[in-house]
């Protein structure tokens, strides 16, 4: 594998990913394209500190949705170590992990524009700042939002396009398409396993 500047450059893309979206795809070939990663890995969270109380697909069907969206995309990888964890899923321990399992990469973490102001509050932020870049995804229409010191941030340019989880579950419960809004197989996946009803 041929490295940017001889150095390995991973992104971690941590959602709940309730489903994984085309959105979510479209940012992910973004952030490897503009950023020149080497691999992208998309971690899916137990629970979000952010999201306490809501309730998620179980943990398995998010896995399975993310594996068939992911299927053949050899620089992207699907990360359970939260949901292997458990409990609420901290930025901080996945991080950790993958700066003492990759000593020598850079990592990229991206990041909605929505939670940029929040970043102080994170779990141990200051060590957060030293461990890698955020990635700023844009919210379509949204004006453009820098991180906080000490953080180093970047602007995705990434590929516009409104859609969210929240929006398709609403579209599954109401019996609407979810067609050209995920994968083909993950909305396959969805009918199967009676999500989202």
């Amino acid at each position: 594998m041929t490295y940017f500047g001889g150095v390995e450059r991973i992104g971690l893309f941590g959602g709940s990913f309730d489903p994984i979206h085309m959105g979510h795809l479209l940012l992910g070939q973004a952030a490897i394209e503009e950023l020149g990663l080497t691999r992208l890995c998309f971690i899916l969270a137990a629970q979000s500190p952010f999201k306490v109380g809501q309730n998620f697909a179980p943990a398995e069907a998010r896995l399975q949705m993310l594996r068939l969206a992911l299927a053949g995309r050899t620089n992207c990888e699907v990360d359970d170590q939260e949901i292997n964890r458990g409990g609420v899923s901290f930025a901080i321990d996945t991080v950790r992990d993958y700066a003492r399992r990759f000593p020598q990469a850079e990592l990229f973490y991206l990041i909605g524009a929505d939670q940029v102001a929040n970043l102080p509050r994170w779990r141990e932020a200051a060590e957060l700042a030293k461990l890698l870049e955020f990635v700023i995804i844009p919210r379509p229409g949204a004006e453009s939002v820098t991180a906080p010191a000490p953080f180093r941030a970047r602007m995705l340019n990434g590929f516009a396009l409104g859609v969210s989880a929240s929006q398709i579950r609403v579209r599954v419960k109401s019996g609407q398409t979810v067609e050209h809004l995920v994968p083909a197989a993950v909305a396959e996946a969805v009918r199967n396993n009676r999500l989202y009803l």
